[in-house]
């Protein structure tokens, strides 16, 4: 594990008002930055006061998107502690992006240790406030100037941080999602199982469309036949189906998401049936004409837990637990957030403590 450097700025920022905090708008005074150069490996890792980067305008990020983040939380608890949640998943999941995107894993071990290092430099910017936490974005860039169609010879590895409120404005309150039957995100053989921007590039113009409807996000279907259920735009989804617990099971072409692995470990843990299954929009619509769709929530790190009121596929709009926050959403969220922020025992080992 490599020695971090430390820059501290000599210009720190006035603190944010807490009730006005927003999603990833707001940035602390630091951020974490290691160079990689082919023959020399990652190098030289620091923490220096945040602010833009100089990048050539030839830099293959640019150009060919070759880039992957990450998305974490580090939460203040009642006794003063600060907890990152199931962070070995987080650089996990960044090596495998990583190896699909031709990029140079950073170790695991540097992944982490980076991450701690910062978010303990800026632990004074960790809001208190029930609800909020300070979202975390770990991602690598190409940095090569080259306009060949190749994998980059050098990158950057950075951390930035953002103090941050609920990810919907609404809060917990039921969201309304669109079932997008046109455009698709990803295939299987594809990059939908990294977490990579280009995921996102291709998510908007759907995005746009769901909007001008009225609906938060935007849930597609499986890119080659289009009739099987996969992602939210930023969640994993669940439905719960004639008591059963169901998800779509991951196939290469959806995230395998830390919070949805948390809600499957939680729900055995506590007995429920579950099943990672493919699921049609067919199946889907059948459920809710017959009354056996109980629930359906969306899952990941900025919503944690996100109670979805309505879907709507074409024409069919479908009202789920009556427009409200089912049993089993509202369940989950108490206990993830719960042993997020210390108030709930982690009998799983789940959180790690910042120093």
């Amino acid at each position: 594990m490599q020695n971090i450097k430390l820059q501290r700025t000599t210009a720190p920022k006035e603190k944010p008002n807490e009730d006005k905090l927003g999603f990833g708008q707001i940035f602390t005074d630091h951020m974490y930055i290691m160079d990689y150069d082919e023959g020399r490996g990652w190098h030289d890792p620091r923490i220096v006061p945040y602010g833009p980067l100089s990048l050539d305008p030839s830099a293959m990020v640019f150009h060919y998107a070759q880039e992957m983040f990450e998305g974490l939380k580090a939460y203040h608890t009642g006794d003063g502690r600060v907890l990152l949640f199931r962070p070995d998943r987080n650089a996990q999941r960044a090596e495998n992006s990583c190896k699909r995107l031709c990029i140079p894993p950073v170790p695991q071990e540097d992944f982490i240790n980076a991450i701690k290092t910062v978010v303990s430099v800026d632990r004074d910017w960790i809001p208190t406030k029930p609800g909020t936490s300070l979202y975390i974005r770990p991602f690598i860039i190409a940095t090569d100037n080259h306009l060949g169609v190749h994998p980059s010879l050098s990158y950057k590895f950075l951390v930035i941080l953002s103090p941050s409120g609920a990810y919907y404005a609404s809060g917990l309150d039921p969201v309304k999602i669109w079932i997008e039957d046109d455009y698709v995100r990803a295939v299987r053989g594809g990059i939908g199982e990294a977490k990579a921007g280009g995921n996102y590039a291709a998510s908007l113009k759907a995005q746009e469309k769901s909007d001008a409807e009225g609906y938060a996000q935007v849930l597609w279907l499986d890119g080659v036949e289009r009739k099987y259920i996969e992602e939210v735009g930023s969640m994993n989804i669940f439905f719960k189906i004639a008591g059963k617990v169901v998800t779509p099971k991951l196939n290469g072409s959806i995230l395998p998401g830390v919070t949805r692995a948390s809600c499957l470990d939680l729900c055995r843990h506590w007995g429920l049936e579950v099943e990672e299954r493919r699921i049609s929009v067919e199946e889907l619509v059948s459920a809710a004409r017959d009354g056996s769709l109980d629930e359906c929530f969306g899952s990941g790190t900025a919503a944690v837990i996100s109670p979805v009121g309505v879907l709507r596929f074409g024409d069919e709009v479908m009202e789920i637990s009556g427009g409200g926050i089912g049993p089993l959403s509202q369940r989950l969220y108490d206990t993830v957030t719960g042993i997020q922020t210390g108030r709930i025992e982690d009998e799983f080992g789940w959180t790690v403590e910042v120093k």
